[in-house]
């Protein structure tokens, strides 16, 4: 997804080095972005680093995590290898890492800045995107990206073409921290977290369900996503979402709420005679419907459009009175209850 926030990931200081470092060597690595395009894989590997791992003969094995953090060139050029349209305005791209064993390492709930250069300008456009290809998945890391008109980085990374390279900070942007309440509670019962996602905001949201269900120490966590789109149609990771449910059916539901449905949709029943779709925008009515009851030890995990995440949150200072509550506050949930990507 396309963070409008970048303060929402990290601390504002990290975030304030991370854009301070992409000005100051703006110049400089946009040089190095235009004499690799002949080269796409030399900035890459100047900004990986190396883990090694024991097979059960003893041979070492190298590992090239791409976003490892490490002190190397902090900048990577990774050529697009595959891009294809699953929405009207939304395209999935898949980018090569430099070899096929290699790996982006990236902790769970982050994102990577990405790095582009507009015609005629010496500073460079950064926008965050989250991949929803996992950290070990060697070879490749992938992005669900929505095109925005007035956005210059998704016109920018739309108009890739296989071979094209696209610059990232080699660096995570790490986004609200995950740690199953098994290892910090006492409760005998399993915490169950809401996921709420609106439109392309379902790409960290998909990314912190994955990662939950493949946590081979953690079987006891269960997840409601609630995910809004404008039509049934704009439903991003459908079959991923689906196979989720498939895998883990007493731990991943999935529920879809439709904001617009045409009248022959509407007299069809499309899209509403599945009881996984529901007509309307994310509401109170809606999350009291599918969610359990709020308590002390659930977690909520939110992204998503301004204006939804508004309507959730509320305006204002949280329980202060200076704003109209937001929905998750009148179902009960606490500040500290509450993560925002």
């Amino acid at each position: 997804m396309r963070y409008s926030n970048l303060s929402r990931l990290a601390p504002r200081s990290y975030t304030v080095t991370a854009t301070a470092a992409a000005l100051a060597l703006g110049i400089y690595t946009g040089s190095l972005v235009i004499m690799n395009q002949r080269r796409p894989l030399a900035l890459a590997d100047a900004g990986t680093t190396t883990t090694t791992t024991s097979s059960s003969t003893s041979a070492a094995t190298a590992k090239q995590v791409v976003f490892g953090g490490g002190l190397g060139f902090p900048f990577v050029s990774l050529p697009l290898e595959s891009a294809e349209m699953v929405t009207h305005d939304t395209k999935r791209l898949r980018f090569r890492l430099p070899s096929p064993d290699a790996v982006s390492g990236l902790p769970l709930t982050s994102a990577v800045l990405t790095m582009s250069w507009p015609k005629g300008s010496w500073t460079p456009v950064v926008r965050p995107y989250t991949p929803v290809s996992s950290s070990d998945e060697p070879g490749h890391m992938d992005f669900i990206i929505k095109h925005y008109p007035s956005g210059k980085q998704s016109t920018h990374i739309h108009s890739l073409h296989p071979g094209q390279t696209l610059t990232f900070l080699a660096m995570p942007i790490k986004g609200p921290r995950w740690k199953p309440s098994s290892s910090t509670s006492t409760s005998p019962s399993p915490e169950h977290v809401t996921l709420i996602a609106g439109g392309a905001g379902i790409t960290p949201i998909y990314q912190l369900a994955k990662g939950i269900l493949r946590d081979t120490s953690d079987t006891g966590t269960a997840m409601t996503l609630v995910f809004g789109v404008n039509t049934d149609k704009d439903v991003l990771l459908r079959d991923e979402l689906r196979d989720l449910e498939r895998q883990h059916p007493s731990r991943f539901r999935a529920v879809y709420a439709v904001s617009e449905l045409s009248r022959a949709q509407a007299e069809e029943g499309e899209g509403t005679s599945d009881p996984q779709f529901r007509s309307g925008r994310i509401s109170r009515e809606l999350l009291e419907e599918v969610v359990p009851k709020p308590d002390r030890a659930g977690r909520v995990f939110i992204c998503g459009p301004p204006a939804m995440e508004t309507a959730l949150v509320g305006g204002g200072r949280w329980g202060s009175g200076g704003g109209r509550p937001g929905i998750l506050e009148q179902l009960g949930y606490q500040k500290s209850q509450i993560h925002r990507f």
